[in-house]
């Protein structure tokens, strides 16, 4: 299989690859569209998966003018209720910054290929930016965790990279770059991750690396047999790989809304007022 030239990376196609070579080939390649129960019970998972969608909704309709009050009758669950009140206490603090991008995309060229990735907010001030990324979780990952997926990675490097229009034509320098992960379930427990110039270069070698062992390769191999206990049973993938007829419990699917795509909300319906 011959991989496409105008290929065009996000940081879940690299996690995607990093996790399973053979769902990245499925998912982003042959793009099929016949994938298995993720997770169970699945009435509980797509509530949850779409309580996450409208929260985020919320947010960017939030970000972008409606006042607080406007917005929190649509909050239709006790779930998102709670979201949405963490969210609004936090919410001075969010947009203490003088510019706010939400829903922002930026884009660049790497490995002959493009990067691409589309950020929840990005908040700036006096030179120096911060990003914001919600997370639904119904559990908080470890701080080790996050730090080397390739999310974290790719969006401080992205925005070093192609965001100098949001700092009146200059790059931001990498240290003036921050990435927060804001929990709506642990709203005072926030995952933040500074950056330097070499976290920068060592990124930027990372992903040049994995964009062209995925452009180079040839077979995209299954994951590890000895992995199957928590990547399969949580891959939508896995009826075309013999590995399991079952889904894994959600409660277990630690990065349950790292699934859904970022240009998600894009297919999303405006809110209506």
């Amino acid at each position: 299989m011959d991989f496409p030239a105008l290929f065009t990376f996000s940081q879940s196609s690299l996690q995607d690859y990093a996790d399973c070579a053979r769902r990245f080939q499925l998912r982003y390649l042959e793009r099929l569209t016949w994938p298995a129960i993720e997770t169970e019970p699945t009435l509980e998972n797509e509530r949850r998966q779409k309580a996450g969608q409208f929260f985020h909704r919320m947010a960017q309709q939030a970000l972008v003018g409606i006042p607080l009050d406007k917005l929190d009758g649509l909050a239709g669950s006790p779930e998102l209720a709670k979201w949405w009140q963490n969210f609004s206490a936090e919410y001075p603090n969010i947009t203490r910054a003088a510019k706010l991008y939400p829903e922002l995309t930026l884009s660049a060229p790497l490995g002959g290929h493009r990067l691409t990735a589309k950020f929840d907010l990005v908040a700036v001030s006096e030179g120096k930016a911060v990003i914001y990324d919600w997370k639904t979780y119904h559990h908080r990952p470890r701080n080790e965790t996050l730090s080397i997926r390739w999310q974290t990675r790719a969006y401080r490097w992205l925005l070093a990279e192609a965001g100098k229009h949001l700092n009146d034509g200059k790059n931001f320098a990498p240290e003036d770059i921050e990435m927060v992960y804001w929990f709506a379930e642990f709203p005072d427990q926030p995952a933040r991750f500074a950056y330097n110039a070499g976290q920068f270069e060592r990124d930027q070698a990372g992903l040049e690396k994995i964009i062209e062992e995925i452009g180079a390769a040839r077979d995209y191999p299954k994951v590890d047999e000895g992995q199957t206990g928590r990547t399969c049973r949580f891959c939508a993938y896995r009826s075309y790989c013999a590995r399991g007829d079952l889904a894994g419990d959600w409660r277990e699917a630690e990065f349950a809304d790292d699934a859904l795509p970022e240009i998600l909300l894009d297919q999303v319906a405006e809110i209506e007022l």
